[in-house]
């Protein structure tokens, strides 16, 4: 028997009489079938407060950031995701799985990725005295497959072979994922299972192309990277005990939001290592695109307690924020729950995710992860928009005063250079974390151009 949750469904055990239906928030656990149906003034009224001592919190609620994160799941899930717990919590402290991870990442990855002084780019937001910032790439996209994703790919697929899964299930929008994901299970001998919506494959034939050399099955899903992601759980839930759900962003049910910042965070304790060699210092600024945060979290993590490193993340503003074709969900999102974990989301008045756009597609997701929600609601962190037509602009800039394609999701935070740039102080230090390629982009930008 089904019950569907945002549109989701779960198998359930026979024993539970329960009717098919949508609930938003809730968990089998704590509500009866009566009350399975929940408004959104329902939800905000069960909403806790906020609590704004991250570390404290996170001490006596762990996948907890203040209201956010949590566990909202059927029952079914609650064992599984208790055993990947206790397994990520062995591994963090084990030598030996430590050494296996930090020999993939060098050897196989190619990490430690560069700090890249974007001399011609600094040059360029100089004003008319020659001062400005320094702008610096943390060259993500140097990765083995192409960008950040790779590092928790890696990593996961190396806990899944630990707890004896044969197969992997995975979802992607921009293919990166996807890819990385492939490529670690070739490397591990894992069966590869990736959903990726129609929408996407469109966009990204040469991902999909990359992923089947790679071994793994692509299949389609119709629309985009949110409902190939609610597949992927479904095909997941109905082999619990042989497959492994490899997640790629900081989002979903406790403890996967915590394992992929985890995993990501390598970015950010380079960058510290390699500022420190390049200047003698901290970065002043660190910035980032947001989709669902994964990039994001894996360059601010370690900067987080350094309340003089400014962090500022840039979500998609697709076609403008009044057009209703954007992926802002910061920006215009309100709190809920959605794929097992509450964190701010993109909406309608009784709770029904809305669609999402971006001429980056590894953006179009209509939420983000709980920590990144902790991070815009406590203020330590800085949210903006970069349109289309801006993200775009950005790429052909880097494209032409660096050599280099950066990916059209790590283009919005180029964008918002423009802005950024003209208000800090001569000689400021800015990071940009460029997370992917752009190669897999340039039949987008041909054809934008071409259309405008």
């Amino acid at each position: 028997m089904d019950i569907v949750c945002n549109n989701i469904s779960f198998q359930l055990p026979h024993k539970l009489s329960i009717t098919r239906t949508r609930f938003t928030y809730c968990s089998l656990q704590k509500y009866s079938t009566s009350s399975l149906i929940m408004r959104k003034p329902l939800i905000k009224s069960l909403l806790p407060k906020t609590d704004h001592d991250h570390r404290e919190y996170r001490k006596l609620n762990p996948g907890k950031f203040g209201r956010f994160g949590g566990k909202f799941v059927p029952e079914t899930l609650i064992t599984c995701l208790s055993l990947l717990e206790a397994e990520f919590n062995f591994v963090l402290q084990d030598t030996k799985f430590q050494e296996e991870l930090s020999t993939a990442l060098r050897d196989y990855v190619g990490r430690e990725t560069p700090l890249y002084f974007a001399e011609r780019l600094t040059d360029h937001y100089r004003n008319e005295k020659g001062e400005g910032p320094e702008i610096y790439l943390k060259r993500e996209d140097l990765n083995h497959v192409g960008a950040h994703k790779i590092n928790n790919a890696i990593a996961q697929a190396m806990i899944a072979k630990r707890m004896g899964r044969k197969s992997v299930v995975a979802a992607t929008g921009a293919g990166q994922h996807g890819v990385a994901t492939a490529a670690a299970c070739a490397k591990l001998s894992l069966d590869c299972t990736v959903f990726m919506g129609t929408a996407d494959m469109e966009k990204q034939s040469s991902k999909v192309l990359l992923m089947k050399l790679l071994g793994a099955q692509v299949k389609a899903v119709d629309g985009s990277f949110k409902e190939a992601s609610s597949e992927a759980i479904r095909n997941w839930v109905g082999n619990l005990e042989k497959s492994y759900y490899l997640t790629g962003t900081v989002v979903g049910p406790h403890p996967c939001p915590i394992m992929v910042r985890e995993f990501q965070s390598i970015i950010g304790k380079e960058t510290r290592k390699q500022a420190m060699e390049k200047w003698g210092g901290k970065p002043d600024v660190l910035l980032a695109c947001v989709g669902s945060g994964s990039n994001a979290l894996g360059l601010f993590h370690e900067f987080i307690n350094d309340k003089d490193v400014r962090l500022i993340g840039v979500e998609a503003a697709g076609f403008g924020l009044d057009s209703g074709k954007h992926a802002a969900t910061l920006a215009k999102g309100e709190v809920g729950v959605y794929h097992g974990a509450m964190s701010y989301l993109l909406q309608d008045e009784e709770g029904h995710i809305l669609g999402t756009h971006s001429v980056g597609v590894g953006l179009e997701y209509p939420g983000v992860g709980p920590e990144i929600s902790f991070l815009k609601d406590t203020g330590r962190a800085e949210f903006y928009t970069a349109t289309d037509q801006e993200a775009v602009q950005a790429y052909q800039r880097l494209c032409r005063l660096e050599g280099i394609f950066p990916a059209l999701e790590a283009s919005h935070a180029l964008a918002f250079l423009e802005k950024l740039c003209p208000t800090l102080p001569n000689g400021a230090k800015v990071v940009v974390n460029c997370s992917g390629g752009g190669d897999k982009d340039v039949d987008t930008v041909v054809n934008y151009r071409y259309n405008q």
